[in-house]
């Protein structure tokens, strides 16, 4: 495993991130791993060398938070591992249990420290934004929980670019902890991020841990072409796959990806995420895996060093995209559509 720095900040992460959705709670999603079968998954990862894991409060409505924490207990030194999660979405009855208000980031921040059992969050993150409260309560919040200790580092995740450059200057001038990291959504089916948003984060010195680094196993040959809502995990999220992956020529990029993979003699999700992670600025993909090769493709593929003319060839089936893979109104439910 290769280690490097998330973004300008001195944090110190795993070339992959162990994404914790996956394992939780069937009752939430039929797809997800309960704890006892999540185990092995963390092990493994822990093998492997990776260090960072990522999770969210609303993931099984806290119980994939409970699941990492005894993940750490089990099988973690908790000094050298990197824990993140994420704020923002709907954890229950009530108008004060969702959004980015100074309320419910601090009660969810309580929260999350108890479910995980730790003292500090390493990266907390706000998950998309909330046009329904000011920018400067939510930055100011999340500027005291650094204040305190329970956090040490804040993240943002698929917001767009005039958005967090706006979060970013304001806590500059006040003089706050500003976002080290920007969680989006990013792969070879999917590169509209390179419009503005990685540009930004190269300028401003933010690390990219993108989700969804296999376009929702589009990319590991986890669907064919052809084929809709194929996989246990998209029939558990209504969909989800062919909601984000629709476009006529991403079946092209999947090609491309194939071939590749086929010269190589590797699989295709390696090629996928050694794509990924030679683009710049990118940490380090969120591997959201449900099998246990999974990991191991992953790990592999740090790597896995393509060359100029096989990255033009992964690269020249893409065309425009329609913008795809965040909020842009109220929180959802509990049972909302998430990364």
């Amino acid at each position: 495993m290769k280690y490097t720095r998330l973004g300008s900040s001195g944090l110190v992460v795993s070339r992959v991130g162990l994404g914790c959705m996956s394992y939780g709670s069937k009752q939430w999603r039929p797809w997800v791993h309960e704890a006892d079968d999540s185990m092995p998954f963390v092990r493994r990862a822990v093998e492997l060398g990776i260090t960072f894991s990522d999770t969210a409060d609303v993931y099984s409505v806290g119980v994939s938070e409970e699941i990492l924490g005894r993940a750490v207990r089990e099988y973690m030194k908790r000094d050298e591992v990197v824990l993140a999660t994420k704020v923002r979405l709907k954890m229950g009855d009530g108008p004060n249990r969702v959004g980015l208000s100074r309320k419910h980031i601090i009660q969810s921040c309580d929260a999350s420290l108890r479910r995980l059992g730790v003292e500090r969050i390493d990266l907390y993150q706000i998950h998309r934004g909330d046009p329904n409260t000011p920018i400067e309560e939510t930055l100011g919040a999340l500027d005291q929980l650094v204040t305190q200790g329970k956090v040490l580092y804040l993240g943002a995740s698929s917001v767009f670019s005039w958005q967090l450059m706006k979060a970013l200057s304001i806590s500059e001038q006040k003089g706050w902890a500003k976002f080290v990291s920007m969680q989006n959504h990013y792969n070879l089916v999917y590169r509209e991020e390179e419009r503005e948003m990685i540009p930004l984060c190269i300028d401003q010195g933010l690390g990219l841990i993108p989700w969804s680094p296999l376009a929702r196993g589009m990319l590991g040959g986890g669907r064919l072409r052809g084929t809709h809502g194929a996989s246990a995990r998209d029939k558990g999220d209504a969909g989800l796959a062919d909601s984000l992956y629709d476009h006529p020529g991403d079946w092209d990029v999947v090609d491309a990806t194939v071939r590749v993979a086929e010269r190589r003699g590797v699989p295709p999700a390696q090629i996928a995420l050694a794509w990924l992670m030679s683009r710049p600025a990118v940490t380090a993909p969120i591997i959201g895996a449900t099998k246990l090769p999974h990991l191991d493709d992953a790990a592999a593929a740090t790597d896995l060093v393509l060359t100029p003319e096989e990255c033009a060839e992964l690269e020249a089936p893409y065309q425009p995209h329609p913008v795809r893979g965040w909020l842009d109104g109220p929180a959802p439910g509990v049972g909302g559509r998430l990364s």
